[in-house]
């Protein structure tokens, strides 16, 4: 037995590891020994086992040399850790030989390797971008400069940032707290319009009281928005938060100097001695123009969390097999040309083919469809997809972001950051009317302040500008959308009609063509025994007990549905002997002293089976209407078939009827085969079909439709569906469906059922027609204030100046008239 110079442990030469050096051999209990003795220089005293501060522990793979023992430190320090290299190529034998080169070791000899940790270690550029202008990008954090929106990660990974939600818990905690003090700020004011005598039960609090309510509201809550107000006027794209900012800092400092220097502020624009404070628009603005940055925070979340989804559908490591051995590495290890094992149940790892071996595997990720594809060698198979219970070698071709998968989350990334959000058409109302706005306040300044009373000039000038800032302070403006939506959505929900966003609802009230997946949308989405017939020597229930029997065995999922429909039918199922599955053909197996066969036209044919055309023209008729099909042989003679299909919903027929009736033009795109797809067209009357389509082949296809002028609405329900959920101008999950098609439709149908369709289309139609009845509202109130706060009706009387209690009853008039036109989406009838 040799000694290991590290640990001091007896080796057998004869298995143990070993390392030349200075002409002599050494040997190792484990890589460990091996690795700090290559690390030492040489001539360096060799290290004991006590010296080195290491001792044997059980637990290590014999994989490694010698005993198989582990090493583990005794000492209590810490050991240091050397930084991960980030080279290309290192050396097996000798810690810190590396290059980006291939090559051989220089102190060794032997070839250099490719370096496992080199991707995970090297830094990469993370790039950030705007949700709302994708042009815009940095490679560090910050805010947009066109609309003031914070930036994020153009690209998302499985690993969460801890920041990642810092934006959304900050807007989240100033909502609440704005909120908890606007509440009472809004009462006081709306308080004496009501009846409610506050400000005579408070007397010279009233004021002071708003003020300190309304402060941390509108200076600490709002106060991001005074910071991409006041960006906006620098980078000169002017935005809602330019409107936001101007609106409620008008009105809270004009309220200020009404509380601390009201002699600032003519008589005539006070109200029984009394300067009218506009506290409650600048808090309550604040608080509604809050929660929608947290509602829309919450749907940007959800996006990310799609694209992980979908990330998290390849498996984190993968089996290699190097000199016939298995080693487990990580998925971004593996190489185009390596070979890997896939075991019974796994995720498939990357794209390629399979090699040796066969097994059935579940591409319903790709395609949608229920039933396992069967695999043999020379076949190809898809990263993400399921191995059934077989277990097969495979030679990787497509890795990293040239798998199918990642093309996937690509293409639902990019769809999603390409919408046009309704954001932008605020924006381009803002970027009118502020500058109207302002012009308009700064004109009425200049001429008061030359035409106004001589001795009250400069204070009528200064109050009337500022009359015009604060009456155009959106507060009807900012109710009217999210009222409508908030009252919208509610009712959507209310009929299992989720919708995401004002977006989802914009754009589903153009919609005139609408895209179904077939399997789990237009159909039920899980194989059903359809039909079970015989010829006349044997009862029809006969065949389906027989072929029950034998498909008891079975794993495969149309043999489930064989039981399952026999089990509907009350039939009791007889055990089977000398069950045989048959690969690519069917089962065999002998029942009540029978032998039975099961199995398509193929096999029967194989196994010289009598009598097996007799039902040619039966398996024909159903075939044509899309029905999988199993022949049943006993004791060699032909008895029957089942046949098994993918059933259409019942509430399918209607809800296409109910499409049309609306305009819409139905088209469905699905992996299943022509035959099956041109019979489910016609039983349902589509306007038109594509089969056996891929996810690219999907979203190409939506892309196709906008390009010719439709506004496309997508439902679905698979993984398969993602981009073209994404790419579609509305995309529509059904509940029943994956997460990430949930995540990626910006309307899911809770209840699985198609004429949720027809009531999200009523549903968007009416809100829409709410919301510009709203904006009428609220445009009307500005359109007439503004003038007369500035004073055009002066020359008429001098009694035409704008009074601040006309104004906030204006105000409240026209805010309550934008609540009360919303509420009525609570009893519109989308049946």
């Amino acid at each position: 037995m040799a000694k290991d110079p590290i640990c001091g442990m007896d080796v057998d030469p004869n298995t143990g590891l070993h390392l030349e050096r200075d002409g002599e051999t050494y040997y190792f209990c484990s890589e460990h020994c091996r690795t700090k003795f290559a690390a030492q220089e040489s001539g360096a005293p060799v290290a004991a086992a006590q010296e080195s501060g290491h001792s044997c522990c059980h637990g290590h793979s014999p994989a490694h040399g010698g005993h198989g023992m582990e090493l583990t430190q005794l000492s209590t320090a810490p050991a240091k850790k050397s930084a991960p290299s980030t080279a290309a190529y290192i050396c097996p034998m000798c810690p810190g030989v590396e290059s980006d080169k291939p090559g051989s070791c220089q102190k060794c000899g032997m070839a250099l390797e490719p370096n496992p940790s080199a991707k995970k270690h090297a830094t990469k550029k993370t790039i950030y971008t705007c949700p709302m202008h994708p042009e815009i990008e940095q490679d560090l954090p910050g805010t947009c400069p066109k609309c003031g929106m914070e930036l994020e990660k153009k690209t998302v990974t499985t690993e969460s940032d801890e920041h990642e939600d810092d934006e959304l818990n900050d807007m989240t905690l100033r909502f609440w707290i704005a909120t908890a003090l606007a509440l009472p700020v809004l009462i006081l004011a709306m308080g004496p319009m009501v009846g409610v005598p506050f400000d005579e039960w408070l007397g010279s609090a009233y004021s002071w009281v708003q003020l300190a309510l309304s402060t941390p509201v509108v200076l600490w809550a709002g106060w991001p928005f005074f910071v991409r107000g006041g960006r906006s006027f620098l980078t000169g794209h002017l935005n809602m938060f330019t409107l936001i900012a101007v609106g409620t800092g008008a009105a809270y400092l004009y309220s200020l100097v009404g509380v601390l220097a009201p002699d600032l502020i003519p008589e005539a624009f006070k109200h029984n001695g009394r300067v009218d404070v506009y506290f409650e628009a600048a808090a309550v603005i604040t608080a509604l123009v809050l929660l929608g940055q947290v509602l829309e925070l919450r749907a940007r979340k959800k996006t990310s969390g799609a694209i992980r989804a979908l990330i998290a559908l390849a498996p984190p490591t993968a089996h290699l097999v190097r000199d016939g051995k298995e080693v487990d590495v990580e998925l971004d290890e593996v190489q185009s040309g390596d070979l890997l094992r896939v075991r019974p149940g796994e995720k498939i790892p990357v794209d390629g083919r399979v090699t040796e071996g066969e097994s059935s595997v579940d591409e319903s990720m790709l395609t949608g469809e229920p039933n396992p594809v069967k695999k043999q060698a020379g076949e190809e198979v898809i990263g993400g997809t399921v191995n059934g219970t077989g277990s097969f070698l495979m030679e990787a071709e497509k890795v990293g972001e040239d798998t199918v998968l990642s093309q996937i989350v690509d293409m639902v990334a990019s769809a999603q950051r390409s919408r046009a959000p309704i954001q932008r058409i605020a924006d381009q109302v803002a970027g009118y009317f502020v500058p109207a706005v302002l012009a308009t306040s700064v004109i009425t300044f200049i001429v008061w302040a030359i035409f106004g009373p001589k001795d009250y000039a400069f204070s009528w000038a200064l109050v009337n500008a500022v009359a015009v800032l604060i009456i155009a302070c959106p507060c009807a403006l900012g109710l009217a959308t999210p009222m409508s939506i908030m009252v919208g959505v509610g009712r959507g929900a209310a009929e299992g009609v989720l919708i995401k966003d004002a977006e989802v609802l914009e754009h589903m009230e153009k919609v005139n063509a609408i895209v179904v997946d077939k399997t789990g949308t237009l159909t039920a989405g899980k194989p059903k025994l359809t039909e079970f017939e015989s010829l006349e020597k044997l009862s029809p229930s006969g065949v389906l007990r027989m072929a029950a029997a034998v498909e008891q065995n079975s794993e495969h999922p149309l043999a489930r549905s064989i039981i399952a429909g026999a089990e509907e039918q009350e039939i009791e199922v007889p055990s089977v002997t000398n069950f045989d599955s048959i690969p690519g053909g069917g089962v065999s197996g002998e029942v009540e002293g029978r032998q039975v066969l099961i199995g398509n036209s193929a096999l029967l044919a194989e196994r010289n089976v009598e009598e097996r055309d007799a039902m040619n023209g039966r398996v024909a008729e159903l075939q044509g209407q899309g029905r999988t099909m199993m022949l049943v042989a006993l004791d060699g003679k032909l008895a029957g078939l089942v046949a098994v299909a993918d059933p259409i919903k019942e509430s399918t027929p209607e809800a296409i009827r109910q499409l049309h009736d609306l305009g819409l033009k139905v088209i469905m795109l699905t992996g299943d085969n022509q035959r099956t797809a041109a019979s489910v067209a016609k039983q349902l009357g589509i306007d038109d079909f594509t089969a056996e389509v891929r996810p690219q082949d999907k979203q190409q296809r939506v892309e196709q439709l906008k390009d010719e002028g439709y506004v496309v609405a997508m439902a679905g329900d698979g993984v398969n569906d993602a981009p073209a959920l994404a790419a579609a101008d509305v995309g529509i999950a059904m509940g029943a469906g994956s997460d990430v098609a949930i995540e990626s439709a910006g309307v899911t149908l809770v209840k699985g059922d198609l004429r949720g369709i027809v009531r999200a289309v009523k549903l968007s139609r009416r809100t829409m027609k709410n919301i510009r009845q709203n904006l009428f509202f609220a445009f009307a109130y500005n359109v007439i204030g503004i003038p007369i706060a500035a004073g055009v009706l002066y020359p008429l009387s001098h009694h035409l100046l704008l009074n601040p209690m006309i104004a906030a009853a204006a105000m409240s008039f026209s805010s309550v008239s934008v609540i009360g036109n919303s509420l009525r989406l609570r009893t519109a009838k989308l049946d």
